[in-house]
Protein backbone atom coordinates (compact mmCIF):
# COMPACT_ATOMS: atom_id res chain seq x y z
CA UNK A 1 0.00 0.00 0.00
CA UNK A 2 1.23 3.33 -0.58
CA UNK A 3 0.60 6.78 0.90
CA UNK A 4 -2.59 8.83 -1.00
CA UNK A 5 -2.87 12.58 -1.45
CA UNK A 6 -6.97 13.38 -1.63
CA UNK A 7 -7.49 16.49 -2.80
CA UNK A 8 -10.96 17.93 -2.75
CA UNK A 9 -11.91 19.87 -5.83
CA UNK A 10 -11.79 23.84 -5.75
CA UNK A 11 -14.01 25.61 -3.05
CA UNK A 12 -15.78 28.56 -4.98
CA UNK A 13 -18.68 30.46 -4.10
CA UNK A 14 -20.70 28.53 -1.40
CA UNK A 15 -19.71 24.80 -2.98
CA UNK A 16 -17.80 24.13 0.31
CA UNK A 17 -21.23 24.76 2.47
CA UNK A 18 -23.33 22.83 0.36
CA UNK A 19 -21.14 19.90 -0.40
CA UNK A 20 -18.03 20.00 1.86
CA UNK A 21 -19.46 17.94 5.05
CA UNK A 22 -20.60 14.70 3.55
CA UNK A 23 -17.59 14.82 0.90
CA UNK A 24 -15.50 15.09 3.59
CA UNK A 25 -17.43 12.33 5.81
CA UNK A 26 -17.57 9.93 3.44
CA UNK A 27 -13.61 10.47 2.41
CA UNK A 28 -12.84 10.19 6.58
CA UNK A 29 -14.79 6.96 6.28
CA UNK A 30 -12.33 5.52 3.73
CA UNK A 31 -11.39 1.46 4.79
CA UNK A 32 -7.50 2.65 3.27
CA UNK A 33 -4.86 1.43 5.98
CA UNK A 34 -1.68 3.27 4.47
CA UNK A 35 -1.60 7.33 5.06
CA UNK A 36 -3.36 9.53 3.77
CA UNK A 37 -3.68 13.21 3.81
CA UNK A 38 -6.56 15.55 2.88
CA UNK A 39 -5.74 18.63 0.88
CA UNK A 40 -8.93 21.41 0.42
CA UNK A 41 -8.28 24.12 -2.13
CA UNK A 42 -10.20 27.19 -2.00
CA UNK A 43 -10.02 29.95 -5.10
CA UNK A 44 -11.18 33.46 -4.09
CA UNK A 45 -14.15 33.00 -2.15
CA UNK A 46 -15.86 34.90 0.25
CA UNK A 47 -14.25 35.47 4.04
CA UNK A 48 -17.55 33.33 5.31
CA UNK A 49 -16.69 30.11 3.16
CA UNK A 50 -13.51 30.39 4.04
CA UNK A 51 -14.01 30.40 7.69
CA UNK A 52 -16.76 27.17 6.82
CA UNK A 53 -13.69 25.45 4.94
CA UNK A 54 -11.13 25.91 7.48
CA UNK A 55 -13.64 24.89 10.53
CA UNK A 56 -14.32 21.60 8.84
CA UNK A 57 -10.81 21.26 7.76
CA UNK A 58 -9.86 19.28 10.76
CA UNK A 59 -6.32 18.07 10.01
CA UNK A 60 -6.42 18.97 6.23
CA UNK A 61 -4.36 20.68 4.23
CA UNK A 62 -5.78 24.00 2.98
CA UNK A 63 -4.66 25.98 -0.37
CA UNK A 64 -5.80 29.15 -0.45
CA UNK A 65 -5.50 30.91 -3.82
CA UNK A 66 -5.77 34.79 -3.67
CA UNK A 67 -7.62 34.07 -6.97
CA UNK A 68 -10.53 32.36 -8.84
CA UNK A 69 -7.62 29.73 -10.10
CA UNK A 70 -10.22 27.93 -12.43
CA UNK A 71 -10.41 24.21 -12.16
CA UNK A 72 -7.02 23.04 -13.81
CA UNK A 73 -4.95 25.80 -12.08
CA UNK A 74 -6.64 25.51 -8.64
CA UNK A 75 -6.48 21.21 -8.92
CA UNK A 76 -2.33 22.30 -9.64
CA UNK A 77 -2.01 24.02 -6.38
CA UNK A 78 -2.39 20.88 -4.44
CA UNK A 79 -1.36 18.20 -6.63
CA UNK A 80 2.33 19.95 -6.64
CA UNK A 81 2.79 20.38 -2.62
CA UNK A 82 1.40 17.04 -2.36
CA UNK A 83 3.81 15.30 -4.74
CA UNK A 84 6.32 17.33 -2.76
CA UNK A 85 5.38 16.00 0.78
CA UNK A 86 6.07 12.40 -1.41
CA UNK A 87 2.57 11.01 -1.90
CA UNK A 88 2.48 8.24 -4.61
CA UNK A 89 -1.12 8.78 -5.37
CA UNK A 90 -3.04 11.65 -6.13
CA UNK A 91 -6.67 11.12 -5.59
CA UNK A 92 -8.74 14.31 -6.82
CA UNK A 93 -12.09 14.32 -5.96
CA UNK A 94 -15.08 16.58 -6.97
CA UNK A 95 -16.11 18.33 -3.39
CA UNK A 96 -20.19 17.42 -4.33
CA UNK A 97 -19.29 13.83 -4.35
CA UNK A 98 -20.16 11.24 -1.59
CA UNK A 99 -17.62 8.41 -1.82
CA UNK A 100 -18.00 4.60 -1.02
CA UNK A 101 -15.93 3.28 2.17
CA UNK A 102 -13.92 0.75 -0.01
CA UNK A 103 -13.08 3.47 -3.08
CA UNK A 104 -9.38 4.43 -2.13
CA UNK A 105 -8.02 0.33 -1.61
CA UNK A 106 -10.05 -0.56 -5.10
CA UNK A 107 -8.54 2.43 -7.03
CA UNK A 108 -4.82 1.60 -5.16
CA UNK A 109 -5.34 -2.32 -5.56
CA UNK A 110 -5.88 -1.39 -9.79
CA UNK A 111 -2.99 1.00 -10.18
CA UNK A 112 -0.64 -1.39 -8.46
CA UNK A 113 -1.78 -4.45 -10.35
CA UNK A 114 0.31 -2.44 -13.76
CA UNK A 115 2.84 -0.40 -13.87
CA UNK A 116 2.07 1.28 -17.07
CA UNK A 117 -1.52 2.77 -15.49
CA UNK A 118 -0.74 6.26 -15.50
CA UNK A 119 -4.86 6.99 -13.94
CA UNK A 120 -7.66 5.21 -12.49
CA UNK A 121 -11.07 6.55 -12.64
CA UNK A 122 -13.35 5.21 -10.05
CA UNK A 123 -17.32 4.47 -11.48
CA UNK A 124 -18.79 7.58 -11.53
CA UNK A 125 -22.82 7.32 -10.45
CA UNK A 126 -25.43 9.65 -10.05
CA UNK A 127 -26.60 10.67 -6.33
CA UNK A 128 -29.81 11.55 -7.63
CA UNK A 129 -30.16 7.96 -8.85
CA UNK A 130 -27.86 6.04 -7.52
CA UNK A 131 -28.70 3.11 -9.97
CA UNK A 132 -28.03 4.89 -12.79
CA UNK A 133 -24.43 6.15 -14.53
CA UNK A 134 -22.56 8.99 -14.34
CA UNK A 135 -19.59 8.48 -15.79
CA UNK A 136 -18.04 5.01 -16.89
CA UNK A 137 -14.90 6.82 -18.20
CA UNK A 138 -14.77 9.61 -20.59
CA UNK A 139 -15.15 9.34 -24.71
CA UNK A 140 -13.73 11.79 -26.92
CA UNK A 141 -14.77 11.98 -30.83
CA UNK A 142 -12.36 13.07 -33.25
CA UNK A 143 -13.58 16.52 -33.39
CA UNK A 144 -12.46 16.79 -29.95
CA UNK A 145 -16.08 16.92 -28.19
CA UNK A 146 -15.43 15.28 -24.60
CA UNK A 147 -18.41 12.97 -23.08
CA UNK A 148 -19.22 10.71 -20.29
CA UNK A 149 -19.61 7.19 -21.11
CA UNK A 150 -23.01 5.49 -20.10
CA UNK A 151 -24.23 8.91 -19.17
CA UNK A 152 -28.07 7.76 -17.09
CA UNK A 153 -27.69 4.47 -18.00
CA UNK A 154 -27.92 1.64 -15.78
CA UNK A 155 -25.04 -0.96 -14.74
CA UNK A 156 -26.92 -4.08 -16.55
CA UNK A 157 -26.15 -2.21 -20.12
CA UNK A 158 -22.20 -3.46 -19.05
CA UNK A 159 -21.91 -6.94 -18.38
CA UNK A 160 -18.50 -6.72 -19.27
CA UNK A 161 -18.35 -4.49 -15.98
CA UNK A 162 -20.51 -6.64 -13.81
CA UNK A 163 -18.99 -7.25 -10.20
CA UNK A 164 -18.91 -11.18 -11.36
CA UNK A 165 -16.06 -10.15 -14.13
CA UNK A 166 -14.57 -8.28 -11.59
CA UNK A 167 -14.64 -10.95 -9.20
CA UNK A 168 -12.98 -13.50 -11.84
CA UNK A 169 -9.72 -11.34 -12.29
CA UNK A 170 -10.75 -8.96 -14.84
CA UNK A 171 -10.42 -5.57 -12.66
CA UNK A 172 -10.43 -2.73 -15.18
CA UNK A 173 -11.16 -1.49 -18.67
CA UNK A 174 -9.06 1.52 -20.86
CA UNK A 175 -10.28 4.32 -20.98
CA UNK A 176 -9.93 7.45 -23.01
CA UNK A 177 -9.44 9.59 -20.60
CA UNK A 178 -10.98 9.93 -16.39
CA UNK A 179 -12.74 12.02 -15.46
CA UNK A 180 -11.18 14.78 -13.17
CA UNK A 181 -14.62 13.84 -10.52
CA UNK A 182 -13.10 10.84 -9.22
CA UNK A 183 -10.04 9.79 -10.32
CA UNK A 184 -6.25 8.36 -8.84
CA UNK A 185 -3.13 9.71 -10.54
CA UNK A 186 0.29 7.97 -9.90
CA UNK A 187 2.74 10.73 -8.89
CA UNK A 188 5.33 9.31 -11.28
CA UNK A 189 3.47 9.63 -14.27
CA UNK A 190 2.67 13.21 -13.54
CA UNK A 191 6.40 14.12 -12.73
CA UNK A 192 6.96 12.79 -16.21
CA UNK A 193 4.07 14.34 -18.64
CA UNK A 194 2.97 16.96 -16.55
CA UNK A 195 0.30 18.67 -14.75
CA UNK A 196 -2.85 19.95 -16.32
CA UNK A 197 -2.76 22.66 -18.63
CA UNK A 198 -3.54 25.72 -16.86
CA UNK A 199 -4.61 27.73 -19.97
CA UNK A 200 -7.43 25.79 -19.85
CA UNK A 201 -9.18 26.95 -16.78
CA UNK A 202 -12.07 24.49 -16.94
CA UNK A 203 -13.90 21.88 -19.02
CA UNK A 204 -11.40 19.28 -21.11
CA UNK A 205 -8.11 19.65 -19.06
CA UNK A 206 -9.04 16.36 -17.87
CA UNK A 207 -9.22 15.08 -21.25
CA UNK A 208 -6.58 16.82 -22.45
CA UNK A 209 -4.20 15.50 -19.54
CA UNK A 210 -5.57 11.69 -20.22
CA UNK A 211 -4.96 12.49 -24.54
CA UNK A 212 -0.86 12.86 -23.30
CA UNK A 213 -0.63 10.20 -20.98
CA UNK A 214 -1.72 7.24 -24.02
CA UNK A 215 0.26 9.67 -26.06
CA UNK A 216 3.15 9.25 -23.80
CA UNK A 217 2.39 5.18 -23.14
CA UNK A 218 0.57 5.23 -20.02
CA UNK A 219 -3.02 3.77 -19.92
CA UNK A 220 -6.25 5.56 -18.48
CA UNK A 221 -8.41 2.65 -16.48
CA UNK A 222 -11.51 2.20 -15.09
CA UNK A 223 -12.27 0.48 -11.83
CA UNK A 224 -15.62 -0.46 -12.12
CA UNK A 225 -15.57 -1.74 -8.12
CA UNK A 226 -14.06 1.85 -6.52
CA UNK A 227 -17.63 3.74 -6.66
CA UNK A 228 -17.81 7.47 -6.11
CA UNK A 229 -21.65 8.99 -6.00
CA UNK A 230 -21.56 12.16 -7.89
CA UNK A 231 -23.81 15.32 -7.42
CA UNK A 232 -23.86 15.81 -10.81
CA UNK A 233 -25.96 18.84 -12.54
CA UNK A 234 -25.43 19.01 -16.53
CA UNK A 235 -27.85 21.89 -17.02
CA UNK A 236 -25.07 24.21 -14.72
CA UNK A 237 -22.17 22.64 -17.44
CA UNK A 238 -24.25 23.37 -20.79
CA UNK A 239 -24.03 27.31 -19.82
CA UNK A 240 -19.93 27.04 -20.07
CA UNK A 241 -20.02 27.02 -24.41
CA UNK A 242 -16.68 28.73 -24.44
CA UNK A 243 -14.48 27.27 -22.50
CA UNK A 244 -16.02 23.68 -23.71
CA UNK A 245 -15.81 24.87 -27.47
CA UNK A 246 -12.11 26.76 -27.23
CA UNK A 247 -10.45 23.68 -25.21
CA UNK A 248 -12.05 20.32 -27.64
CA UNK A 249 -9.88 22.94 -30.51
CA UNK A 250 -7.65 23.38 -28.26
CA UNK A 251 -6.63 19.86 -27.84
CA UNK A 252 -6.98 18.42 -31.29
CA UNK A 253 -4.53 20.97 -32.58
CA UNK A 254 -2.26 19.65 -29.99
CA UNK A 255 -2.05 16.16 -30.39
CA UNK A 256 -3.04 15.07 -33.87
CA UNK A 257 0.02 14.01 -35.77
CA UNK A 258 0.07 17.25 -39.18
CA UNK A 259 -1.39 14.51 -41.68
CA UNK A 260 -3.97 13.36 -39.09
CA UNK A 261 -5.54 17.29 -38.98
CA UNK A 262 -5.30 17.33 -42.57
CA UNK A 263 -7.34 14.65 -43.25
CA UNK A 264 -9.95 15.62 -40.27
CA UNK A 265 -10.13 19.36 -41.99
CA UNK A 266 -12.86 18.88 -44.06
CA UNK A 267 -15.35 17.68 -41.60
CA UNK A 268 -13.90 20.11 -38.71
CA UNK A 269 -15.19 22.91 -41.28
CA UNK A 270 -18.65 21.46 -41.90
CA UNK A 271 -18.80 20.97 -37.78
CA UNK A 272 -17.89 24.60 -37.40
CA UNK A 273 -20.79 25.96 -39.71
CA UNK A 274 -23.21 23.71 -37.97
CA UNK A 275 -21.78 24.86 -34.74
CA UNK A 276 -22.30 28.51 -35.89
CA UNK A 277 -26.32 27.64 -37.21
CA UNK A 278 -26.92 26.04 -33.37
CA UNK A 279 -25.05 29.14 -31.93
CA UNK A 280 -27.27 31.74 -33.63
CA UNK A 281 -30.45 29.15 -32.85
CA UNK A 282 -29.51 29.00 -29.15
CA UNK A 283 -28.61 32.49 -28.01
CA UNK A 284 -24.65 31.46 -27.25
CA UNK A 285 -23.34 33.27 -30.65
CA UNK A 286 -21.36 35.83 -28.46
CA UNK A 287 -19.20 33.13 -26.56
CA UNK A 288 -19.01 31.32 -30.09
CA UNK A 289 -17.43 34.73 -31.16
CA UNK A 290 -14.86 35.05 -28.27
CA UNK A 291 -13.70 31.50 -29.45
CA UNK A 292 -13.08 32.45 -32.94
CA UNK A 293 -11.32 36.05 -31.42
CA UNK A 294 -9.19 33.77 -29.51
CA UNK A 295 -7.84 31.43 -31.89
CA UNK A 296 -7.31 35.22 -34.21
CA UNK A 297 -4.31 36.31 -31.83
CA UNK A 298 -0.79 35.70 -32.17
CA UNK A 299 0.02 34.84 -28.52
CA UNK A 300 -2.91 32.03 -29.09
CA UNK A 301 -0.90 30.38 -31.44
CA UNK A 302 2.65 30.53 -29.87
CA UNK A 303 1.24 29.10 -26.78
CA UNK A 304 -0.46 26.09 -29.10
CA UNK A 305 2.65 25.79 -31.05
CA UNK A 306 4.91 25.54 -27.76
CA UNK A 307 2.65 23.14 -26.28
CA UNK A 308 2.59 21.42 -29.31
CA UNK A 309 6.34 20.64 -29.37
CA UNK A 310 5.92 19.89 -25.80
CA UNK A 311 3.73 17.14 -26.08
CA UNK A 312 4.93 15.46 -29.51
CA UNK A 313 8.21 14.97 -27.80
CA UNK A 314 6.81 12.92 -25.29
CA UNK A 315 5.45 10.49 -28.14
CA UNK A 316 5.45 6.62 -28.12
CA UNK A 317 2.67 5.66 -29.25
CA UNK A 318 1.21 6.67 -32.87
CA UNK A 319 -1.92 8.01 -33.90
CA UNK A 320 -2.89 5.09 -35.66
CA UNK A 321 -3.16 3.30 -32.30
CA UNK A 322 -4.52 6.41 -30.31
CA UNK A 323 -7.24 6.54 -32.94
CA UNK A 324 -8.99 3.35 -32.52
CA UNK A 325 -9.92 4.62 -29.15
CA UNK A 326 -11.50 7.80 -30.47
CA UNK A 327 -15.42 7.90 -31.49
CA UNK A 328 -16.71 9.19 -34.60
CA UNK A 329 -20.42 9.81 -33.31
CA UNK A 330 -21.13 12.87 -30.78
CA UNK A 331 -23.30 11.92 -27.74
CA UNK A 332 -24.10 14.50 -25.40
CA UNK A 333 -26.02 13.98 -22.39
CA UNK A 334 -29.55 15.68 -22.58
CA UNK A 335 -29.53 16.99 -25.85
CA UNK A 336 -31.42 15.81 -28.34
CA UNK A 337 -30.65 18.09 -31.16
CA UNK A 338 -32.50 16.67 -34.51
CA UNK A 339 -29.40 17.77 -36.52
CA UNK A 340 -26.46 16.25 -34.41
CA UNK A 341 -28.59 13.23 -34.53
CA UNK A 342 -28.95 13.21 -38.35
CA UNK A 343 -25.06 14.31 -38.67
CA UNK A 344 -23.56 11.48 -36.38
CA UNK A 345 -23.80 8.57 -39.19
CA UNK A 346 -22.49 11.22 -41.71
CA UNK A 347 -19.43 11.92 -39.37
CA UNK A 348 -19.44 7.73 -38.18
CA UNK A 349 -18.61 6.66 -41.58
CA UNK A 350 -16.23 9.39 -42.43
CA UNK A 351 -14.40 9.13 -39.43
CA UNK A 352 -13.95 5.20 -40.56
CA UNK A 353 -12.48 5.79 -43.34
CA UNK A 354 -9.98 8.04 -42.05
CA UNK A 355 -8.95 5.62 -39.19
CA UNK A 356 -8.43 3.11 -41.66
CA UNK A 357 -5.76 5.92 -43.62
CA UNK A 358 -3.94 6.65 -40.81
CA UNK A 359 -1.32 4.82 -40.71
CA UNK A 360 1.65 7.39 -38.62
Amino acid sequence: MKKVAIIISPNWKDYAEKYLDECLATVRAQDYQDEMKIFLIDNETSEKSYAYLKERANGAEIIRNQNNAGFAEGCNSAIRPAMEQGFEYIFLLNMDTAVASDCLSELVKVVESDQNIGAVQARLMLYSDKSRINSLGNETHFLGFGYCRGYGDVMDKYPELSLEKMSNGKTNSNIFYPSGAAVLFRSSVLMSVGLFDEEYWMYNEDQELGWRMWLAGFKSVLAARAVVYHKYEFAKSIKQYYWMDRNRLITIFKYYHILTLLLIFPALLIMELGLLLFAFQSGWFPEKKKVYQYFFQRKTWRYILAERRKVQALRKVKDGDIVKMIKGTIWYQEIGDTKLKLANPVLNAYWEIVKFLIIW
